[in-house]
């Protein structure tokens, strides 16, 4: 009895350790796949967010300045100290720089207002769709690696034709 006793304070053995350890990676195999894709569509949300912010700021800029921004610069932070067309300080510098939480963005000026494009930095990791818009203000999303255009289908509206069959 004293045997027992005492292989029972000495600890655990070494299968019982691996056996830990093996359920612990099990749970983490279930785990990371889920964790992983929740981090994307919430880069993807958040650059959804992006678009939507430099819609809203386009707006104030258009109503200042009488023109819409040709740059993300013309509605970032100020260069020189005061602000002015080349920076309105409308959007932080981070977003005015183009590229925000993993998504890298662009503004062009077109005929009549402008468009904008956001593409993954890595795609499948940072995001696994691009997205288009222009002063309509409707974002278009492409799923795939190749950029947005105008000819995509709007966000949500792929999800409402597979939900109505």
């Amino acid at each position: 009895m004293s045997d027992r006793k005492r292989r029972f304070e000495k600890g655990f053995s070494l299968i019982e350790l691996l056996i830990v350890i093996a359920i612990i990676l099990i749970i983490l195999a279930v785990a990371l796949p889920k964790l992983t894709k929740a981090r994307t569509f919430a880069q993807e949300m958040a650059a959804v967010k992006a678009i939507n912010t430099i819609h809203t700021e386009q707006t104030q800029y258009y109503s200042q300045y009488g023109q819409y921004a040709t740059s993300l610069n013309q509605l970032g932070p100020p260069t020189s100290g005061t602000a002015s067309a080349n920076g309105a300080d409308l959007i932080d510098k981070e977003l005015a720089a183009g590229e925000k939480g993993n998504f890298k963005f662009t503004l062009q000026p077109n005929q009549t207002g402008y468009t904008i494009t956001a593409v993954p930095t890595q795609f499948g990791t940072s995001g696994s769709h691009t997205y288009f818009s222009d002063q309509s203000q409707a974002i278009h999303q492409h799923s795939g690696p190749e950029p947005a255009t105008l000819n995509d289908p709007l966000i949500g509206e792929k999800e409402q034709t597979q939900q109505s069959k």
